[in-house]
């Protein structure tokens, strides 16, 4: 019990505080081209495959790891020098997310799809870029030694992920729900413009959030890339982006497979790539479930978004415990079984009909096991990024990860109704599809040990018993 208290007490850390704001604002946009960009969609009138295959915006998530060198290397001249480079990022971007809002407040979808699709592209992009500076941000708060605390912040960041999404969602459901009954009926633009008010106040609150100076990572980047410029010996411009690219770009990714073995890292990619995909189909259409059985925004603000919000940051914080305490591939398997087994609470809703106990029951469920899931999974990925490209490596892990969810469930629309509506059965497939990457995991998990013990190593400067080396 002594040493259950002991590790709750990691919480109590201040930096603890930072990192739950800034999952927050990374949990936000979701609401945005997630929840609310669906149901707008659909009481617009537009079909279940519409909305799916404009999920597709989310695949820039899959691919910011592109983009992602320029956070590790471009500053902004004035902004940068007075609040840093990282916060710098963060305020650009939720500027023009917030200039989003602003645009989707005058926009029909019916008249014209293609320019709110294009809206939440941008969203998306600005929100996708957003996350690889606060995930890089959230790393570097702690030290190279303090391996338990980056195990305890990677649960309050994915609490502070799930009160971005579930408390904007409530916002922004309840003033859906409320300006519709109140006779507006342009009720969903102004509610985008609700939301551009806590953009504006999560941009606020970053005043609270400490940048450790940037110049040991810019020093170690200059390091890599001078040893590069002189082996390739490439004189102009030719040889300067040469180097620059190979620096950033192409460096982050080889060191990552030479340092763990290139059979075994490309497992451990597939298993990312994989292991959130039933969870991506269910929640594309979830919301489209919810309405067709009869559920109203406030049904569902209060189910999913109220009761899920509570729950979901008690069982992170305790998932986070037990990634800590088991370690986290037991913690994988023991997740990702849970996660998948929920879905058929789903299948259930669809075969009895609607039942607000049933429904209650499968969305806060849904929400514990997703929680557990999803800091296991964050706790994985942040032990085995090199410190030298915090934002580059971080991107690349959480990229393969995103593209499994949104790639693919992009025609979750189209399976449901391929299924002819039959709910049920879509439930169940998407229970399934969390076989091949426990697969997977099981097949590595002896070589995966050695991973995270060598990740030790370079992150916390550790031998795998963890003295000090």
């Amino acid at each position: 019990m002594r040493e259950v208290l002991s590790s709750l007490a990691i919480y109590a850390d201040r930096r603890m505080a930072r990192i739950l704001l800034l999952g927050a604002i990374s949990g936000l946009p979701w609401v945005l081209i997630g929840s609310s960009l669906n149901l707008w969609l659909k009481e617009d009138g537009l079909s279940r495959s519409t909305i799916g295959w404009a999920g597709l915006i989310f695949g820039v998530y899959a691919f910011n790891f592109m983009w992602a060198p320029l956070v590790d290397r471009v500053s902004f001249p004035w902004l940068s020098r007075r609040i840093g480079q990282r916060r710098a990022w963060i305020v650009v971007l939720q500027t023009v997310i917030l200039g989003c809002l602003v645009l989707w407040s005058a926009s029909e979808p019916a008249s014209g799809l293609a320019g709110v699709v294009a809206v939440g592209l941008a969203i998306a992009i600005a929100s996708s870029t957003q996350d690889i500076t606060i995930d890089a941000l959230r790393i570097e708060q702690f030290g190279r030694s303090e391996d338990r605390q980056m195990a305890a912040g990677a649960a309050v960041a994915v609490v502070g992920w799930w009160s971005g999404f579930k408390l904007g969602g409530i916002v922004a459901l309840v003033s859906a729900d409320t300006l519709q009954q109140a006779g507006f009926a342009n009720y969903w633009q102004l509610t985008f413009l609700v939301m551009g008010v806590v953009v504006i106040g999560c941009t606020l609150g970053l005043a609270m959030v400490h940048e450790p100076p940037a110049a040991g990572r810019i020093a170690a980047q200059a390091e890599d890339e001078q040893r590069l410029a002189t082996r390739l010996a490439m004189p102009g411009l030719l040889g300067n982006a040469a180097v620059w690219l190979g620096a950033t770009v192409i460096g982050p990714l080889m060191s990552f497979l030479r340092q763990n073995g290139f059979a075994i890292a490309l497992a451990v990619l597939g298993f990312i790539f994989l292991f959130k995909v039933g969870e991506a189909f269910l929640g594309r259409m979830s919301l489209v479930f919810f309405t067709e059985i009869g559920f109203t925004k406030s049904d569902i603000a209060l189910y999913s978004k109220g009761f899920g919000w509570i729950t979901t940051i008690a069982f992170t914080l305790l998932g986070g415990l037990v990634a800590i305490r088991a370690g986290v591939i037991p913690a994988l398997f023991l997740s990702g079984i849970a996660m998948a087994c929920t879905n058929l609470l789903f299948a259930a809703l669809a075969w009895s009909g609607k039942s607000e106990a049933l429904f209650a029951v499968a969305v806060v469920l849904d929400d514990l096991t997703g929680a557990f899931a999803t800091v296991t999974f964050v706790a994985f990925i942040s032990m085995l990024v090199d410190r030298t490209y915090t934002a580059t490596q971080y991107a690349l892990l959480a990229s393969i990860g995103t593209a499994g969810r949104t790639l693919l469930a992009a025609s979750s629309g189209e399976l449901v109704d391929w299924l002819e509506g039959d709910w049920g059965t879509f439930f169940v497939i998407t229970t399934l599809m969390v076989i091949p990457s426990l697969v997977c995991l099981w097949a590595i998990r002896r070589a995966l040990r050695d991973m995270l013990a060598g990740a030790r190593v370079r992150l916390f400067g550790r031998d795998a018993s963890g003295e000090a080396g």
